[in-house]
């Protein structure tokens, strides 16, 4: 039977004594490490975040939505919500939504302005003519543009921004878009999170606050969309068919009143006819009438509610980039690379 070998302990005092001699390699090595890190993080510009969440209205019934509070303790609400709604958009898929390439057009039409107030423009202009970048960012961008030989003629029109066919300027921005606006779902509380971040604290804000309201729009726009048609269609019934009972109601008193002391049954029976119009006209405009008050009723009822439980706020500090934390790091990791290169080189 062969003995395990008991493993030796580490022995930091001989390694100690053998690194001692060469601290002026680490003064040296670690103190270049710490400037050229802290030097190349300055060249990155600071960003801010701003967030909102908001709770979605459930989709379901009281009883469906009794079950997706329960179940949401166990993690389970987005699949019981999924499960109880016949509904496409539920909550889980509006990263997605947000995403997506038709809502960032959208967004690119957003007002915003900085917080020093030196520039007020469209999302777009701001991606596109006034967001910092690294040198080395620049760099890059410029050498891959030379071995891209893709032709590109169109030219760019930031009126025009279409989702089918854009240019690479406007590829360029819709990916930095994407990448800056930001959605996410939690199931365990069913709440939904919009993070925008954005060189200026400022246009974080309005842009967090901005991709709120259009999710919120579009939400509303898919879920009303069959009862927002039908309310349209008997709204121009309605319409129509009060015009013609204003109408039949005029002829009928232009007729009577020109004909007062008539007693002729031709007078009478065409007086009679015309008020039979007139009131076939009002019962089919009551008729529409009530329909419509029905489809705005289901419309009503068909709007989601949606609470904002954090609305956005200017951020007062940067989340980031952590210069400092970044370079003492980078320290640290060129102490350990030095150790151990010095203890292989001994050994």
């Amino acid at each position: 039977m062969i003995m395990e070998q008991k493993k030796q302990p580490v022995d930091f005092v001989d390694i100690y004594k053998r690194l001692k001699p060469h601290k002026k390699k680490y003064y040296y090595v670690m103190g270049t490490t710490l400037i050229v890190t802290y030097l190349l993080m300055v060249c990155v510009p600071r960003y801010y975040k701003s967030e909102v969440s908001l709770a979605p209205e459930p989709t379901g019934g009281s009883f469906s939505g009794s079950l997706e509070s329960l179940a949401s303790s166990f993690g389970l609400g987005g699949s019981l919500a999924k499960l109880g709604s016949q509904d496409a958009i539920y909550a889980e898929i509006y990263p997605e939504v947000v995403a997506s390439k038709n809502f960032i057009a959208d967004l690119m039409t957003v007002e915003v302005k900085t917080k020093k107030g030196d520039v007020q423009c469209d999302y777009y202009t701001y991606m596109s003519e006034h967001r910092k970048e690294a040198w080395w960012e620049f760099l890059i961008e410029k050498v891959r543009d030379l071995f891209d030989t893709t032709p590109d003629n169109t030219p760019d029109n930031k009126d025009k921004v279409s989702v089918f066919k854009h240019t690479k300027k406007q590829d360029a921005i819709f990916k930095l878009i994407e990448k800056n606006v930001k959605c996410r779902y939690d199931k365990k509380t069913d709440i939904v999170h919009i993070i925008v971040i954005d060189q200026d604290p400022l246009v974080s804000a309005i842009m967090a606050e901005a991709a709120c309201t259009k999710l919120q729009e579009f939400i509303i726009k898919y879920r009303t969309n069959k009862t927002r048609i039908d309310y349209e269609h008997y709204k121009k019934l309605s319409e129509k068919a009060k015009v013609d009972f204003e109408e039949a109601a005029q002829k009928y008193a232009a007729y009577t009143d020109s004909h007062i002391n008539a007693i002729r049954n031709t007078y009478l029976t065409k007086a009679e006819n015309l008020e039979n119009e007139m009131e076939s006209k009002w019962t089919l405009y009551s008729t529409i009438n009530n329909q419509l008050q029905t489809a705005g009723a289901k419309l009503q009822e068909s709007t989601p509610a949606f609470t904002i439980i954090e609305g956005a706020s200017i951020p007062f500090r940067p989340a980031g980039p952590k210069r400092t934390i970044i370079a003492i790091l980078m320290s640290l990791l060129s102490f350990f690379v030095l150790s151990g290169w010095l203890l292989l080189k001994k050994s």
